[in-house]
């Protein structure tokens, strides 16, 4: 770094991308309402588009990271910031779900996956020693940070001015990046673009969009035909990925990824210990925000107020489960973060009725926050305390790729099974309770399925007189639905606890 550059510009710059692009993640939640209603959507299709940002962050992360080494790291990141930055524009004047799609979910999903491992490698690059850590201290400390104000950003927003700010206000951290872009130090290429595994690229982001675009297609019934044939073949497609890596490496050209890496036992356990904490984190970021606007009727910012207890836990037992560390040992920290994550996941599933109200719900956020905050401090040190300093790279590549996928995998399984739920509680409770006198139980059904999706802001079509019971009918419903779905998050979360115990203790682990 120059002697006339101020220290610490680097990770500055660092700081304000990653605090853009994790705030899209955990702030455009609560919104869910507005948006359906002001883009004339659906509920699955906007749990689709939050499902699909982090899938594509997930497939592209792999190629994002080679092109460091074609490009340059400073290069990459400023292209992958003018991709998010188009991305960023088209969100805010989105008119229709697709619009929407295309800016958030595709256009900045790339631009993160551009972002995200260039900024890891400019701070690692620039800093030595105490510098290092506390650089790299800062920079998940912002990324924490945008996660835990997220919802309450969003919901101010969407409530009092206009969810499209959302993204607009991130334009003004795109052009502040821009005006201090001086401070990043360019890297010399080690590749040229004939060295690029394309085949491997096309691989790895097909395979990933396939199966999570096969769970999603589990909100309907019609569509489940389609489901193992996409799920399946993505999971073909990966596997060939892997063959085909292994191959490039063998006749001794470049891989896309050093995928030696994941038979490190720390690094593929690490990973996939990444994969289940997103699962249940990405599920509950989704469908309390669907309870608490569909039954107890709060808007966005109240909405938001309500994940806070949960997301400024997580950001406290972060940092304390960091503290605790060096005398308990990450493996024994991981461990008692799914216990007590899938603690506070049971105590969410006692939570809900007819009657819920805000209140009734922090106890089980707080307890599920400080479960995932020991899991979020541990994780990414110890897999990538399996790398070696030649692997880094590839390492962070593959960790914000399971990490991004077990977030997208999260959103559109957990919001699926909720989704599914309802229905099917919808059905049987119609068929118990006498409405089909007048209506057939389809016609009932039709009505009601369509008055969830619409984030019940529509016109219930039922005759006048079938209101009240119905909407009793489908409240509870939901929170039945609810009930099941976080007993799921609690089993999820104990698997998790079980994969954990296979981890090397302490002794073993050179971090």
């Amino acid at each position: 770094m120059a002697e006339n550059q101020y220290k610490w510009g680097v990770v500055i710059v660092a700081c304000m991308a990653i605090f853009i692009i994790v705030l899209d993640s955990s702030a455009m939640n609560v919104a869910i309402t507005t948006l359906v209603v002001e883009l004339n959507t659906t509920l699955s299709t906007i749990q689709a588009i939050i499902a699909l940002y982090a899938l594509i962050i997930a497939s592209f992360m792999l190629f994002g990271s080679k092109l460091q080494d074609i490009l340059g790291r400073k290069r990459t990141f400023l292209i992958g910031l003018i991709i998010y930055a188009s991305g960023t524009v088209i969100a805010t004047f989105s008119i229709n779900a697709g619009m929407l799609l295309v800016g958030w979910a595709v256009l900045e999903g790339i631009g993160a996956a551009l972002i995200l491992p260039a900024t890891t490698t400019l701070v690692g690059s620039s800093y030595e020693g105490k510098d290092r850590v506390t650089a790299f201290g800062l920079w998940g400390g912002i990324a924490a940070m945008g996660v835990a104000i997220g919802p309450i950003v969003g919901g101010f927003f969407t409530t009092y001015l206009t969810w499209r700010l959302v993204f607009g206000s991130e334009l003004i951290f795109v052009v502040l990046i821009f005006l201090f872009r001086n401070y990043l130090t360019e890297s010399t290429p080690t590749l040229k673009w004939k060295d690029l595994d394309i085949i491997g690229a096309i691989l790895s982001i097909v395979s990933l969009i396939l199966v999570v675009l096969g769970i999603l297609l589990l909100t309907k019934p019609q569509n489940w035909t389609y489901v193992p044939i996409l799920v399946g073949s993505g999971a073909l497609l990966f596997l060939i990925f892997l063959l085909w890596e292994r191959r490039r490496i063998n006749n001794g050209l470049e891989p896309l990824s050093d995928i030696s890496l994941l038979k490190n036992r720390i690094f593929g356990l690490g990973n996939i210990n990444f994969i289940i904490s997103q699962i249940p984190l990405a599920g509950f970021l989704f469908i309390i925000p669907v309870f608490l606007q569909q039954v107890t009727k709060v808007n966005a910012f109240t909405t938001g107020l309500a994940l806070f207890p949960a997301s400024i836990t997580i950001l406290i037992f972060s940092l304390l489960g960091a503290k605790l560390s060096s005398s308990l040992g990450s493996r024994s920290i991981i461990m008692i973060g799914f216990v007590v994550s899938a603690v506070g996941a049971f105590i969410l599933s006692t939570s809900f009725n007819l009657y819920t109200q805000v209140i009734d719900i922090i106890p089980g956020t707080v307890v599920f926050g400080m479960g995932i905050g020991f899991l979020l401090s541990q994780l990414t040190n110890l897999t990538m305390s399996a790398a070696r300093n030649d692997q880094e790279t590839d390492a962070a590549g593959f960790l914000n790729a399971f990490k991004n996928l077990g977030y997208s995998v999260g959103t559109a399984l957990i919001g699926v099974l909720l989704i599914l739920g309802i229905f099917g509680g919808i059905t049987a409770s119609v068929e118990s309770s006498g409405l089909s006198g007048i209506m057939t139980t389809e016609q009932i059904d039709s009505s009601v399925m369509f008055y969830v999706e619409k984030m019940q802001t529509g016109t219930l079509n039922v005759p006048p007189n079938m209101v009240p019971q119905v909407n009793q009918i489908l409240n509870s419903t939901i929170s039945s639905a609810m009930k099941q779905t976080f007993n799921i998050l609690a089993l999820i979360l104990l698997l998790g606890f079980i994969t954990s115990i296979f981890l090397p203790s302490r002794k073993k682990i050179k971090l």
